[in-house]
């Protein structure tokens, strides 16, 4: 092969990867429109919600990209009513153009941080909460290892929420046979810490190591701006918690998380913290003090350290046991009356399945 021909090829693919990428930003913006929204949308109103968001694209493309989309099976054609989204379509979202998404999880917990309003002295208000998606049939046998972790104190808060067969959390909906189970995100606390002027940066999050039920150290970290998941749902698949061993005998890792608060706030989050605690969604594990290591992991200068424990630890037991769970943290803003306390569940649970 020439020069001249190695050159032509060359640009060539460059031309052909360029217009690929293009394509993919255009689909993933169409994918992104129609995941927020529950009824089909036509192409007219797809391009106008594109425009809203600085995205010019005429209806032609939009439905030719549609149209490209049925046949992947990441769009459904609801007739004359417009498109749906697909469960297909929703992975391909959430996994699409990793490296564009990396610090994205940190944008996010800002983002839900100042989303949630919960108020702890009138009880009312919103929360973020992680949802986990399980068999019916196979959680019947094994709840109690989740309820497990609530009473070793080892969940953040002592609340969850239940959702059924065809509820809609978010872009999530429940299956039918599965139940949805919503656990208090860690970073309810950063917005409750945010609504009273005391800001929160939140470094990584890791596996902490339980030694005869005290915590111990940090064995594995992921900082959050260097993550597109959240470093919980990364070791819960990965089968690296061990949550059987930290309710059994006290030696363990759990999930938890790191984060860091203005030195001379320290005995408002203390206070806040026992606030906390009387409404069931007390997660402060450890806090420091100014220019200490906690655990071993040192601070930036005039801040303190506060040890978070993870929200997803209940249902992270679940897949040590076996049990196939589906969960994705940060993953809505509910109201706090929908929370119950976890000595409720077993009641409502059976009730579930008895239903018809």
């Amino acid at each position: 092969m020439s020069r001249r021909e190695e050159f032509i090829l060359i640009q060539n693919l460059r031309t052909m990867k360029e217009t690929s990428d293009k394509i993919e930003k255009k689909r993933l913006a169409i994918l992104s429109v129609l995941k927020d929204v529950d009824e089909p949308l036509g192409s007219q109103t797809i391009m106008e919600m594109l425009a809203v968001l600085n995205m010019d694209m005429s209806e032609r493309t939009v439905r030719f990209h549609l149209n490209a989309m049925d046949k992947n099976g990441l769009t459904e054609c609801i007739g004359r009513q417009g498109r749906k989204i697909t469960e297909k379509g929703l992975i391909e979202f959430t996994k699409a153009r990793v490296f564009d998404k990396v610090g994205f999880l940190a944008s996010k917990i800002d983002a839900m941080s100042c989303e949630m309003n919960f108020d702890p002295v009138t009880k009312t208000g919103s929360v973020v909460v992680n949802m986990s998606i399980v068999s019916q049939r196979e959680l019947l046998y094994t709840y109690p290892y989740m309820l497990e972790v609530f009473k070793k104190g080892y969940s953040m808060g002592k609340l969850l929420a239940m959702f059924y067969p065809g509820d809609r959390i978010g872009d999530i909906i429940i299956p039918a046979g599965m139940i949805g189970i919503g656990t208090v995100c860690s970073i309810t606390l950063n917005g409750i810490l945010l609504s009273r002027g005391i800001p929160v940066t939140s470094r990584f999050g890791g596996l902490l190591e339980y030694v005869d039920w005290k915590p111990s150290r940090f064995t594995a970290i992921i900082n959050y701006d260097g993550t597109t998941l959240d470093p919980l749902e990364i070791y819960i698949k990965s089968g690296m918690t061990d949550h059987r061993g930290a309710t059994t005998t006290g030696n363990g890792q759990i999930g938890a998380s790191f984060r860091e608060v203005p030195a001379v706030c320290r005995e408002k989050v203390l206070a806040l913290s026992t606030e906390l605690d009387k409404v069931g969604l007390g997660g402060l594990l450890q806090l420091g003090f100014p220019g200490q290591t906690l655990l071993g992991i040192p601070v930036n200068e005039g801040r303190i350290a506060a040890i978070v424990i993870g929200g997803l630890n209940p249902v992270a037991i679940l897949e040590e046991h076996g049990v196939d769970v589906y969960s994705r943290a940060l993953s809505s803003v509910i109201d706090y009356n929908k929370l119950f306390f976890f000595t409720d569940f077993e009641e409502k649970f059976r009730d579930l399945i008895k239903s018809p």
